[in-house]
């Protein structure tokens, strides 16, 4: 079983259980900057608890391990929980959307990208910035911060600087931003 086999069932789940999701960390930020390793794929999603319900019911034990309690109370304080595919050892991070106006936001500007042969939302190039501009000031990783170096260089005039510094400046990372846009080459 391939990287793109383990997308391609855990975005039917999701889909099946009609669960709004985006991919984003790493693999969204190598689908538009450099490509970069990583061990899990990171997705924001947004379930109620029906829909939750349904995916979990959805994950045979044989196939995914997954904490149902852990999941349940992900949902109730609008955090993470994973999902491990046992045939592959994928790990999925689910992160329950915030809903604040950010993650209502990223939702609105998603795109649909081929990652691993799959097709599949993903967060939009200035949102991945800011995702992980938030990321690395939570976590003090400069990991992430040379991800987004990479979508700056890789998107050039494309990325909407606008977008991303009024954005930065509201989720108290535009210091961060000013760091990786003055560690870039000239040019």
């Amino acid at each position: 079983m391939t990287t793109g086999d383990a997308l391609g069932r855990m975005v039917a789940h999701l889909d099946a259980a009609r669960i709004p999701y985006l991919l984003t960390g790493s693999f969204a930020a190598s689908v538009h900057g450099f490509l970069r390793t990583t061990y899990d794929f990171d997705f924001v999603i947004d379930p109620d608890a029906a829909s939750l319900t349904a995916f979990l019911a959805r994950l045979a034990p044989d196939e995914y391990y997954v904490d149902e309690a852990t999941a349940k109370s992900a949902l109730q304080r609008r955090a993470m929980f994973n999902v491990i595919d046992q045939a592959t050892q994928w790990k999925f991070d689910l992160i329950v959307s915030r809903r604040d106006d950010f993650a209502l936001n990223q939702f609105d500007r998603r795109t649909r990208a081929v990652v691993a042969g799959i097709d599949v939302w993903v967060a939009s190039a200035e949102d991945v910035v800011l995702s992980k501009l938030v990321w690395a000031r939570s976590g003090n990783s400069e990991r992430q911060l040379r991800d987004v170096g990479g979508v700056v260089a890789v998107q050039g005039e494309a990325l909407d600087r606008t977008y991303v510094e009024g954005w930065a400046q509201r989720l108290g990372v535009e210091d961060l931003w000013r760091k990786v846009l003055g560690a870039l080459p000239p040019g």
